[in-house]
């Protein structure tokens, strides 16, 4: 039976289907979707349907929810406000489906729980009941909950990362969390205070496949590896031209390969080193990395990439993506050993994800 692989793209205007067949070489693009409000996230959730998270201070937090691939959507927030008194709750920034459960991180940093396919949700309130909460701080983009890595086979099992606030862990469902800093630098802190228990700019986790004791971290002072589960990170950056940066992919079938894209620095520009694109590749966890730049373009190319803008796809030869933030989309087809631009003048690319269909 033949496959479609779709991309999930989220924008500053809206949200977007990409689609192609598993050859993945010609693309048709559908969209805006969500009455082009914001979308920082658009995922497959395991119910088939699709999910977008987004809103801002202007329009509020929404999860919107499509049952026919786009085509139409309905849109809810019933329940994604935090208590009388404290900050409102002003976008809705990551998703996951698993165990039954679609959880929404937002801004300002917290967890939210649907059991009822995102029409309703509850606040998972013990994260913010955890002793730092008075000490998180915004990182430039604001104090946002833009992680959500799920163990495959607990439910219980969650890891989450705040900017500016660190990792975070819980193996209760959410009803207790610790902290999973150790090792991971804050280069803003003074001396002794460069390895704190929390107050990290994390950028991005993902879990490896098949592993999931192994995590990967793009943090805003570094590349980490953790082989137990967040106890404890190493760094993984040497031979990369920067540190800073901030998605991070790791490859569907093999958890010794992952992907990154270097961005010159944070106070310098925040785009790809010397405005020559290239998405830097390790076979072996981060011990050592490959630049990849067949069909990327290497001038004039003063572009970044956000957190949540690179994807994989699970096909055997592993489809790699990632959006601008100047509205391109890149993809390549052979685990990244070349690449072709499949859709332009996008706006502002926040996220990318795909999913495969049978039929």
């Amino acid at each position: 039976m033949a496959k479609r692989v779709l991309l999930l793209v989220g924008t500053r205007k809206g949200a977007f289907v990409l689609e192609s067949d598993e050859s993945r070489l010609q693309w048709s693009i559908n969209g805006p979707y969500c009455e082009a409000w914001p979308i920082n996230h658009v995922i497959a959730g395991e119910d088939g349907a699709l999910y977008a998270a987004g809103g801002n201070a202007w329009f509020g937090p929404a999860v919107w929810k499509s049952t026919d691939l786009g085509e139409s959507w309905t849109r809810s927030a019933d329940g994604l406000a935090y208590s009388e008194g404290e900050a409102p709750v002003t976008s809705a920034w990551s998703l996951s489906s698993a165990h039954g459960r679609l959880y929404a991180g937002v801004e300002p940093a917290g967890l939210f729980e649907s059991t009822d396919g995102g029409k309703s949700f509850t606040h998972v309130s013990g994260l913010r009941d955890h002793p730092s909460k008075p000490d998180w701080m915004p990182g430039a983009g604001g104090l946002i909950l833009h992680n959500i890595v799920r163990h495959p086979d607990d439910a219980n099992q969650t890891w989450i990362a705040i900017s500016a606030a660190g990792v975070f862990y819980t193996a209760d469902g959410g009803k207790s969390w610790e902290a999973r800093n150790k090792g991971t630098r804050c280069d803003y802190y003074p001396g002794d205070m460069r390895y704190p228990e929390t107050g990290q700019c994390v950028h991005c986790i993902v879990m490896a496949p098949g592993r999931p004791e192994r995590l990967y971290q793009q943090n805003h002072c570094g590349m980490y590896r953790c082989d137990d589960g967040g106890k404890s990170w190493r760094s993984v950056e040497k031979g990369l031209p920067s540190s800073f940066g901030f998605p991070v992919a790791v490859h569907p079938h093999d958890a010794d390969t992952l992907y990154y894209i270097p961005l010159n620095s944070d106070s310098g520009g925040r785009y790809v080193p010397d405005g020559k694109a290239a998405v830097w590749r390790s076979r072996d966890a981060g011990e050592t990395w490959q630049d990849l730049r067949t069909g990327l373009p290497q001038e004039n190319a003063y572009f970044g990439v956000l957190r949540q803008a690179m994807a994989t796809d699970k096909e055997a030869n592993a489809g790699i993506y990632f959006g601008t933030n100047t509205g391109s989309l890149f993809a390549s087809n052979d685990a990244g050993d070349s690449w072709r631009e499949i859709a332009a003048h996008l706006p502002v690319i926040h996220s990318v994800e795909s999913v495969t269909l049978d039929g």
